[in-house]
């Protein structure tokens, strides 16, 4: 007869709970600080509001007035070395994270003044809010995104779901690295039901990564009912079911939310990691803004005061009060000593308007306009001094030939030997003798530790990748097929893409994105894709596609040695082709924004990429047009060679861009119009483009050859441009 078992999670699920006497198992001084800090909190916030409703802040203001307890009592058990980051509600672990470090040891709120550098941490912190020069970005930032590695905030983001997976990157490098630090996501109850949070959740889970995720379940994604959009609303459930050991606190008690966080170092300690902290806690305001959420019918005034009584500052003074800790006035003068430091920050950013009774911001605090720009990507200094090679260069008594695939698994193992931040993440990449096209094949064979397998998620494991780059590893991402790109497009835009020139610049961001284009292999329209556009949206990329093996071995360096983000689409058309290469040498660079010459001609300039440089070649020979055929290598904004361009179409007049993807993918669009910008006087015809078609191939043998450009497309434009 069938029988039901009932079954558990295999990790440990709990409520911490906590009485009254708990509070006097806790150093007295430990309990008078942490109300300190709440009230810190709560008065900082107070005064944001009060700026932006007179017109000083531009963009939201994401109070997290109700929810001082869960930062207060998370950071309690953090170090300057351990990490966090945040949401757009962040405010109140960022202003603590920033303070710690500023704080001297016999630090006494009930008599002792503010130190300088905690003064100068809110006064950053709040002109960063402002959008203000003396911010941690610079402006760049604001409300929801912030970033200050020195006192170990990473990079808060405005994304639901997009911080989780970075600070699981953050542990897998301490861990990688050898350092004994934790890391921390704080996230609400709206991310909790996003798929990136499940990824970063379960690839710590499965890589036994020291970070806690911290979730603030104040019961409310903007207006919506956390009942309204799961059935499970115990939200530490997703941790347990994912084997990592869960805890759900009153988030409205310092002191639980201290022990849970203590307890979870703990756990860490014993396990390598991770945690998942749920705490209950409740925002007394709206989404933005000061205006209650009962204003706008989505909570009722009884529950907003149901939980006003549990307010965390009100039930700490009366703790404290209880316990002989705090007298009356002492309480006013804390207040008044937070009051007036938030003031006097306050003071510093703001003016009277002349002859008014409003303030304005002083117009010396604003960036500079003209700075907009400054900071997408790095000046490429750290690749000065590098040995540089290029096809010329190679001694004819000194040439081998190679096959792609084999070029691409030799270059990673001799770039891994050399540093040790270099690690391997991909779906697959530790099976089969190499992943799926062999390029790990050289890792695996000397260094199998460093080539992570990764779920079947690529938006989690770039996210991932990226929080790594961020905190000292070189990640080096596998995407398996180019259209999966799309479902990482979130980390690939939001994150890696905007990452340095939001934070404000002045940190590298080294992660290298190797992308598979399979267009011809008859995997129909969502293997087949090539995603450079997408890339190309964002200039906070650098975009290599090479020809050959010899390119790649150069580019593939440079990569791995830049502070920018790279990606390299690598056509698998080409993987089983030999090239000609340096004998024995898989150490050399090419340098980023050189294009190449690959058959000198006077007819017409043709600008070409991946496959297409030796179609355009064949094209050109077969048509017996003189044709110059230019590799651009790079096709990032930055990387493109204007000036080797420029020199050919002055030459020529005439510009074929030949693409093999299908036109709605097709960057040749943007090319043409900053040729037609650059070089108009210089063009004695319309630029032609050679395409796929619109849609992406399908599966049938013989719509998928017609879905790419080639050589027979290349020749016919060709012929049409030499016609005039």
């Amino acid at each position: 007869m069938a029988r039901q078992i009932p079954l558990a999670p295999s990790a440990p699920w709990f409520r911490l709970e906590l009485d009254e006497a708990d509070w006097s198992g806790e150093q007295a001084q430990d309990l008078i600080h942490w109300y300190g800090q709440m009230l810190l909190i709560r008065r900082f916030e107070e005064k944001l509001l009060d700026l932006e409703k007179a017109g000083l802040i531009h963009g939201p203001a994401h109070a997290s007035i109700g929810q001082e307890a869960g930062a207060v009592g998370a950071m309690s058990a953090l170090g300057t070395d351990d990490k966090i980051n945040g949401t757009h509600r962040a405010h109140h672990q960022v202003l603590l994270k920033l303070l710690n470090p500023s704080v001297p040891t016999d630090f006494d709120i009930r008599t002792d003044d503010f130190a300088p550098g905690m003064d100068e941490a809110i006064y950053r912190f709040m002109a960063e809010i402002m959008g203000l020069t003396p911010g941690y970005c610079g402006g760049r930032g604001g409300s929801m995104h912030m970033r200050f590695a020195g006192a170990g905030v990473v990079g808060t983001s405005a994304i639901v779901g997009g911080n989780p997976p970075h600070a699981a990157g953050y542990a897998l490098a301490d861990k990688m690295l050898g350092r004994d630090h934790i890391s921390v996501a704080f996230f609400g109850d709206g991310a909790a039901q996003n798929g990136a949070s499940y990824e970063a959740m379960n690839i710590a889970a499965a890589q036994s990564l020291p970070v806690i995720f911290f979730i603030e379940n104040n019961l409310y994604g903007v207006a919506t009912h956390i009942s309204d959009v799961t059935r499970e609303t115990r939200l530490s459930s997703r941790g347990a079911m994912l084997g990592i050991a869960s805890i759900e606190c009153d988030g409205m008690d310092v002191v639980a939310v201290h022990r849970a966080m203590v307890e979870a170092r703990r756990i860490i300690r014993e396990t390598g990691g991770p945690v998942v902290v749920e705490a209950l806690c409740y925002r007394h305001f709206h989404q933005s803004g000061s205006r209650s959420g009962s204003d706008f019918g989505y909570r009722t005034k009884e529950e907003e005061a149901a939980w006003r009584e549990r307010d965390p500052i009100a039930l700490a003074e009366a703790r404290l009060t209880a316990l002989g800790l705090l007298s009356p006035d002492e309480f006013a003068r804390i207040d008044a000593l937070v009051t007036d430091r938030i003031a006097a920050a306050a003071g510093r950013l703001t003016e009277p308007v002349p002859g008014g009774n409003t303030l304005r911001i002083p117009e010396g605090l604003w960036p500079d306009p003209a700075t907009r720009d400054n900071g997408i990507l790095g000046d490429l200094s750290e690749l000065a001094g590098k040995r540089m090679l290029d096809h010329d260069d190679m001694r004819p008594d000194a040439i081998e030939k190679v096959k792609f695939v084999t070029a691409a698994s030799e270059t990673l193992a001799a770039a891994m030997a050399h540093d040790p931040r270099i690690i391997v993440m991909g779906e697959d990449a530790h099976q089969m003798r190499g992943g799926v096209s062999g390029f790990t094949k050289g890792a695996l064979e000397r260094w199998p530790e460093r080539v992570l397998p990764m779920s079947i998620a690529e938006n989690g494991f770039t996210g991932v990748a990226l929080g790594a780059a961020l905190n000292g590893l070189r990640p080096v991402v596998e995407i398996m097929f180019g259209d999966f790109c799309f479902t990482a497009a979130d980390q690939i835009a939001n994150g890696v893409g905007k990452v340095r020139h939001m934070f404000g610049d002045g940190f590298p961001v080294p992660i290298v994105l190797r992308v598979r284009i399979s267009p011809h292999t008859g995997y129909g329209s969502q293997h087949s894709g090539d995603p450079s556009a997408l890339f190309g949206m964002f200039p906070g990329w650098r975009i290599v596609t090479p020809s050959n093996a010899f390119d790649y071995i150069g580019l593939m360096n440079s990569a791995l040695a830049c502070d920018d983000p790279v990606v390299v689409f690598e056509h698998t058309e080409l993987y089983q082709k030999e090239f000609d290469v340096p004998a024995g040498d898989r150490e050399f660079h090419i340098p980023f924004g050189s294009a190449r010459i690959v058959r000198p001609g006077g007819a017409c300039t043709v600008l070409a990429t991946s496959v297409m440089v030796q179609n355009a070649v064949k094209a050109a020979e077969e048509t017996g047009i003189d044709a110059e055929v230019i590799d651009l290598r790079n096709i990032d904004h930055h990387g493109i060679d204007w000036a080797l361009i420029g020199k050919s179409i002055d030459k020529t007049g005439r510009v074929v861009i030949a693409e093999q993807t299908a036109r709605s993918l097709s960057m040749g669009g943007t090319w043409a119009a900053e040729i037609q910008e650059r070089f108009f006087d210089c063009l004695d015809h319309e630029i032609l483009r050679v395409t796929g078609g619109l849609a992406a191939p399908t599966v049938s043998a013989a719509l998928n050859r017609a879905a790419l450009a080639t050589v027979a497309d290349v020749k016919n434009a060709l012929l049409r441009i030499a016609e005039k």
